[in-house]
């Protein structure tokens, strides 16, 4: 965790995983001595959910009602609740996941209204080697219609055009780290 501590000095505490188990050896001491707010950035696994509530703080991926209900039940064993962004699967792409643009706002009513869920805003991984720049503006759109106020959009490459529609969180550690080792 060397790598992070002058950011956290520096007063930088948001920080995003994208596994759970990992996340658990890097950051249980770093929040007992920061108040970090950790983002679960990646794909998550409805048996993964009890792990990920007592450590995280945000989820930027949920893409299906099964994990939504497992979050739900285990926000209320635990009495935690976190923000969650769901995953919209913006640019249609099969190998993706995300409920789909005309999807959203059904499963955004059930995640408010039956599983009583702390929707905060929506995320998108737009399609690789294509303009970006219509895919932000549509989560923009669709955000705006749901009255949201945070936007998970732009990774490292492009993070600008993800600012110019709207997004409040921005993914860019390998600017910042340089690549994941594997």
């Amino acid at each position: 965790m060397k790598e992070i501590e002058p950011l956290l000095r520096y007063g930088h505490l948001h920080f995003g995983e994208n596994k759970v188990q990992e996340a658990y050896s890097k950051w249980i001491d770093v929040k007992n001595n920061f108040d970090v707010k950790l983002h679960m950035i990646g794909k998550l696994q409805s048996n993964k959910v009890k792990f990920l509530l007592p450590l995280f703080d945000y989820l930027h991926s949920l893409d299906n009602i099964k994990l939504a209900e497992k979050i739900s039940k285990e926000q209320i064993k635990l009495k935690k609740r976190i923000k969650i962004f769901i995953q919209v699967n913006i640019g249609d792409e099969e190998q993706k996941n995300g409920i789909q643009p005309n999807e959203v706002e059904d499963f955004y009513k059930i995640c408010i209204n039956n599983l009583d869920l702390d929707i905060v805003g929506l995320m998108c991984l737009p399609p690789d080697q294509k303009d970006v720049k219509p895919f932000f503006k549509k989560m923009k759109e669709l955000n705006n219609q749901l009255g949201l106020k945070e936007l998970s959009m732009g990774m490292s490459s492009d993070y600008l055009d993800a600012i110019e529609f709207g997004a409040s969180f921005i993914r860019i550690g390998s600017k910042i780290f340089g690549n994941r080792n594997q």
